[in-house]
């Protein structure tokens, strides 16, 4: 078989062509669009990648600003607590307080009423008394309550004990003021200069004294001297026997709780009313 080389040059020139235009009308701009699309592809992954970045960052941000204020919102509320714990705290402290101020306030106007009682009714005592003794020196020895109270208070300063005796003789020379003698009564001038005459014999010397009269010595004869007194009054007599009597309550007051044994009735005499010297 003869081959004709005309033939085969053509084709393969032909075939040249083709291949040429192929590569340049087909394969080229195929080429380029395929280029195109990896690189749009590639864009866009990356640009989800980065989206996707940046949407796990605002997830962690999210998720850390919720811990953080979560962990604030703990804080604030333990705060709030312990605040409201000392505040609790001091709200009962001050009303134990105030009720311990209360109760204390209760209690001392309970000691202040049961003083004025007292008072009252000491004084009530006093001027009953005093009413009942006179009222029986009058009827039975015919002689005046005050008197009676006037003798008793002459033979008292007739009596002192020494140490008495000098503080009140040291009282009267150094005081500039006459010695002051206070009674419940007006005294009449008798008594007056019996009372007189007893200092100047008690002393030894003439002895000024100033008389005056006052409420406060019930049933009873006072004289004081540049802070010293002498005195002599049923008021002391009372309120001894009301401080004796004061302590042999709180004595035999049984504790709480415990039964109370009834008493057995007291036979001891009663003491008989003293002179008081005193400091001022």
């Amino acid at each position: 078989m003869l081959i004709d080389w005309f033939t085969v040059g053509a084709q393969i020139v032909n075939f040249l062509i083709l291949v040429w235009l192929l590569k340049h009308f087909l394969y080229n701009p195929i080429l380029d669009a395929i280029d195109a699309r990896e690189k749009r592809i590639a864009a866009e992954l990356a640009d989800s990648d980065t989206k996707k970045a940046q949407a796990e960052k605002e997830r962690t941000d999210f998720v850390d600003k919720n811990n953080a204020f979560d962990q604030q919102r703990s804080a604030l509320l333990g705060k709030a607590a312990d605040e409201a714990k000392v505040e609790r705290e001091r709200l009962i402290d001050q009303a134990k307080k105030d009720a311990e101020s209360l109760r204390a306030n209760q209690a001392d106007a309970l000691r202040g009423d049961q003083v004025r009682l007292g008072s009252e009714i000491t004084l009530l005592a006093e001027r009953e008394v005093f009413a009942i003794a006179r009222k029986t020196l009058a009827d039975l020895a015919t002689v005046s309550l005050e008197e009676r109270v006037g003798e008793v208070f002459t033979r008292r300063l007739r009596e002192l004990d020494p140490k008495a005796k000098e503080l009140l003789g040291a009282a009267l020379k150094k005081s500039s003021q006459p010695a002051l003698v206070r009674s419940a009564f007006d005294l009449p001038p008798d008594q007056r200069a019996a009372i007189q005459n007893a200092l100047n014999e008690t002393f030894s010397a003439v002895v000024r004294i100033k008389f005056e009269d006052s409420q406060d010595a019930i049933c009873g004869i006072e004289l004081t001297a540049n802070g010293q007194k002498v005195a002599w009054s049923i008021a002391s007599y009372l309120t001894e026997l009301s401080k004796k009597v004061s302590d042999l309550v709180d004595t035999q007051s049984p504790p709480a709780g415990t039964a109370v044994p009834k008493p057995e009735p007291a036979k001891s005499p009663a003491p008989e009313p003293a002179a008081l010297v005193e400091a001022k």
